[in-house]
Parts: C-alpha cells; structure tokens; sequence
C-alpha cells in the first residue's frame, strides 16, 4: 500500500536528538512532599468533579509523547485547575528520548513520578505503590497501551490499592484495546484511539491547531537557527532521520545511500539537515558523505523541542517509522515515511493529509515483530529508492507550500 497523502483516522473515518532528562526529573519528582497539603482527601466520584491532583500513566518514548498530545490537552481542558503529574519511564537508552523531554515547556504536565522499566518485583511495586500514594491523587487517568484484559485488571487493581478512587480511560474492553477499521481498509490513528479512550472527559478535534502543539519557545527557536546558521537561508531544506528504534523498521544502508546520491544530483540547492540521537552520529556522518550539496549532521547535538524547531524549517522530513518523523508531523513539516509492516496501517502513520506514506501491505502484516529472520524484512525492504524519490519530488518542486506551523508558545 503505498498514500500519497494521508490522513490517520478517528470516528469519522479521519480522525531526536536526546537531551538528560535528570535535571527536569529532579526538579519535577525530588518535590517536598511535606508541603503538599496534609488533608487532602479523596472526595469525588465523577468526572464533572474538580480533584485536586491526577495522575496521568503513559510509557513510552518521543513517538509515544507526540501522539497523546491532543489527549494531554483534552485532560487539561477537562481538569485546568489540577496539579496534573504522569507515571512514565526515563533512561530509555542511548536512542530513545523520554516523554518528559518532549512536554516540558508545554504546560501540560506538571510533574512526573518514574516508572522502572521491567518492573516485576514485589519489592518495587510496594515502592512505587508508596510513592504515588504520598501524592494523593484523587484521579487516574490512563493513556497506556493496550496490553490485554487481565493485565488492564492487573493496573486497576493496583491504582486502587494506590487509593485513587476513579480511573478514567482504563481500557477494560476489547473495542478500546484495539484500534478500529475504517473504511478505507486502514486501521484508526493512535492518538485518535486515546481520546476514544478517555471519552468521558469530552472530545477535542485532532485537525484543531492546538491539538499537536508543543509551544516552543524563543530560546528552542533561537537554538535551531543557531543550529542552521552555516546553510545557505534562501535554499530549500530536507531533513532527514535515518534512525529506527527496531531493526526491522530500519531500510538499509544501501538504500539511505543511494537516495542521498540521487537526490542531491537531482536537487543540486538542496541542503540537507540531518536529525537522531548521539549514538546514531557516526552512521548518520557516513552515509551523508553520499550527498553532494551542503549537509549537516545534528545528531545528538540538539534537544528533542530544539530538534523540532529545527524540523518546522525544513521543507520535507524523510524517514523510517520513528519519533522524529511524529515530530516533524507535530510542526507541520510534511513527511516521506517509509515504514515496515510491523504495525497494522495507519495506527502509527503521522497524522495530518500533507504526508506521503509508503507502506507495503503483506500477509503478516502487523506481526510487531522487532526482528524478522523468516522473511528477511520483505516489506521495507521492498520499498525502492525510485518510490523515495517520485514521493520527495511532490514536496520539492516549486509550487508546493508547506503548511505554517503553529508550535510556538504564546
């Protein structure tokens, strides 16, 4: 299957680089718990209720972050005066920005109790269990994913023995743990899925201009132009990720280097930037040898929210299934995505109708694997250089506009 332009679906049939999170970590959870209130009790029952603090649970990483933002906003909207803290993870790897470093700036969360990857001790979940009970959250709302009935059970229970009274968007259903099919043949949009999800709090349209916005300041602006300052100001700019959290969402070397080649000889005043985490430097320096005009490598030497600054000043983002291509979707930089078959389609797909997905459906489609040995990656590796190009031509020829970004704060 391959979309020229693509629009993720909801209801109505539409629906990178890293930076240490430790000081963002320690200032939002080393809080003084003495001096949050003393009587604060659970009162409330319904969703209407104002409560005092909630507790927000997502995992993930920065492609998970970019696609709750419309429901962070709408529990924002539906609790404006609460403290609003999340449950997730941090130290994710050399690859994976944190969730945090993606909102912070964006008012949306105040504050963040760490979750520990693996966790399966009883040891640790009676830590985690007296950490969130000192806070006395009086609502939990849950934006994880799906895992299956008994382990959605599992959480409650545990929420409940953390003494929150209401959860909200627990998704106890089978229809709320799956994404729907629409009529296209595609499958609903995450971020489209999660507000189904917490649909007892209202509804927020995804195509609303504050849906995805990140509210970036002057200094993450002023530290993309720094960033650029050596490109040429009036030549157009790709930006490109060629990182994959996967191995089987990763294209090849081979193909990376061969787009390079052809596009820079095709579109000689074409700069390009490009994007990922420091790890990914090296890989990202060899393979941007291959581009004959002018090139810089950012990786690692940018913060996530400068990172998407510097996307919403790029013409195009090309790239694998990944958190920089959510980014470049949350600021309005249209997206060459090329994506494997691991994920059913759409679900993961960059929201908005300016996108060029390139997506091969094949009988195992949506297998989640992280490996693929028995079929050697035969969707992504069917994706040919000439597709790359023939879609990346569509954004780089001279009549198109692309769409001006709103990701400013006010």
């Amino acid at each position: 299957m391959s979309s020229k332009r693509h629009r993720p679906g909801t209801e109505k049939d539409r629906v990178s680089g890293t930076s240490d999170a430790s000081t963002l970590f320690d200032r939002c959870h080393e809080t003084d718990l003495s001096s949050l209130g003393k009587g604060d009790e659970i009162m409330f029952a319904k969703p209407s209720d104002q409560p005092r603090r909630i507790l927000i649970y997502r995992l993930g990483s920065l492609g998970d972050a970019v696609v709750a933002l419309p429901a962070l906003r709408l529990i924002a909207r539906a609790f404006p005066d609460a403290e609003r803290w999340m449950l997730t993870n941090f130290g994710l790897g050399d690859k994976a920005a944190t969730i945090a470093q993606v909102l912070d700036g964006t008012g949306l969360v105040h504050g963040y109790i760490k979750y520990p990857i693996g966790l399966r001790n009883v040891g640790g979940l009676m830590d985690l269990r007296t950490r969130v009970r000192q806070l006395r959250f009086n609502t939990l709302v849950c934006l994880h994913p799906a895992r299956g009935p008994v382990k959605v059970i599992r959480d409650a229970a545990f929420f409940h023995a953390c003494g929150i009274a209401q959860l909200i968007g627990m998704p106890y259903w089978p229809w709320l743990q799956r994404p729907r099919r629409l009529a296209d043949g595609r499958y609903e949009y995450e971020g489209a899925r999660l507000i189904r999800s917490i649909a007892a709090l209202g509804s927020l349209d995804l195509d609303e201009p504050e849906a995805f916005n990140l509210q970036l300041s002057q200094t993450e602006n002023a530290a993309a132009e720094r960033a650029m300052a050596t490109l040429h100001p009036g030549r157009t700019i790709i930006a490109a990720s060629i990182g994959a959290k996967d191995e089987v969402r990763n294209w090849g070397d081979d193909n990376w280097s061969r787009l390079f080649a052809r596009l820079s000889q095709t579109y000689p005043d074409t700069q390009l930037v490009l994007l990922g985490a420091d790890v990914e430097y090296g890989r990202t320096q060899a393979l941007a040898a291959h581009w004959t005009g002018a090139f810089i490598n950012l990786c690692g030497r940018l913060t996530v929210r400068e990172a998407a600054a510097t996307l919403a000043r790029a013409r195009l983002f090309i790239g694998h299934d990944s958190g920089p291509m959510h980014l470049s979707a949350a600021v309005g930089t249209p997206c060459v995505a090329i994506f494997s078959s691991r994920n059913l389609p759409g679900k993961w797909f960059p929201y908005g109708d300016i996108h060029h997905i390139i997506y091969k459906s094949i009988q195992c489609e949506g297998c989640n694997l992280t490996v693929c040995n028995q079929h050697k990656k035969a969707c992504i590796m069917s994706i040919t250089v000439d597709e790359v190009i023939s879609a990346a031509a569509v954004f780089l020829d001279n009549s198109f506009r692309p769409m001006i970004s709103n990701n400013i704060a006010n």
